[in-house]
């Protein structure tokens, strides 16, 4: 016969078993058609970083001919969908909802459409590389990667706008230390530094990044450009600024900062790059 502790022990066991089995079924719910897991090496890749800016834009979209190994993109089955009460997508008929994207550490929420699909270009550093995504509900997956091409462009600044608002527009504003203005309006600065892509429906990411980022102070605003068809009046912008990423000296800062009205500019940050 049993005894009373072999079968709390039969009982735990049973219950971890079922757990790695829920947390499994999560994890199967969420597919990345890139990035994906291992090994891999961009010798010769030549991806895009920008696109074109039309406003109001329909989406939050992807470039047109995006190299995989410059993008995120992937879907959720069963995704948990809400209409955006107030916004473009609730005018316009469509059911969106919001995740949480984490790219090397970095915390953005990152939309869904209404298919459950998921997509937004980035520039990833050689060396490893991890991206998780984790719904409301609490489905979530993770990758990890390396990429073995050690003369890979490195952007050893990294400032990241996001904000928490959909149908919204902000702008990431950088000046750089030679008082070169790097916005949507003028995305490729001659120092180098550049900004990737204009996202004007919500959420964002803009990036600025820069593989030689000149030595001093830097000023970073940001813009409430507009509210689109949202409706919403504050938005709360939120700032990360990284630097030498990917490396045993990476450092990372985020700065948040509420945006009340459309039409604001704030400086958000001043930094220096000894």
């Amino acid at each position: 016969m049993m005894d009373a502790r072999a079968s709390r022990c039969i009982g735990w066991i049973a219950a971890v078993l079922l757990l790695a089995g829920a947390c499994a079924a999560q994890a199967d719910d969420v597919e990345f058609s890139t990035p994906v897991n291992g090994w891999r090496n961009t010798a010769g890749d030549t991806s895009r970083y920008t696109q074109d800016v039309h406003y109001p834009a329909v989406a939050v979209t992807t470039p047109e001919g995006q190299s995989a190994f410059a993008m995120i993109a992937g879907q959720i089955r069963a995704t948990p969908k809400r209409t955006n009460g107030g916004g473009a997508a609730a005018k316009n008929g469509k059911k969106t909802s919001v995740a949480t994207m984490i790219v090397n550490g970095t915390v953005l929420p990152q939309r869904i459409e209404e298919d459950g699909s998921f997509s937004r270009p980035w520039a990833f550093a050689g060396g490893s590389n991890s991206v998780e995504l984790r719904t409301a509900d609490g489905t979530s997956k993770r990758i990890q990667f390396y990429d073995a091409y050690s003369n890979k462009t490195r952007p050893r600044l990294r400032i990241v706008l996001a904000w928490d608002t959909d149908g919204t527009d902000l702008d990431l504003h950088v000046v750089s230390p030679d008082g070169v203005h790097t916005f949507y309006g003028d995305r490729v600065a001659p120092n180098g530094g550049a900004l990737d892509v204009d996202v004007t429906t919500g959420y964002g990411p803009e990036i600025y990044s820069t593989p030689a980022p000149l030595h001093g102070a830097y000023l970073v605003y940001v813009n409430y450009y507009g509210q689109g068809e949202s409706g919403a009046d504050m938005t709360v912008a939120q700032i990360t600024i990284i630097t030498d990423e990917n490396t045993p000296n990476e450092k990372s800062e985020t700065v948040v900062v509420p945006m009340r009205k459309a039409g604001e500019l704030t400086l958000a940050k001043k930094f220096v790059i000894p």
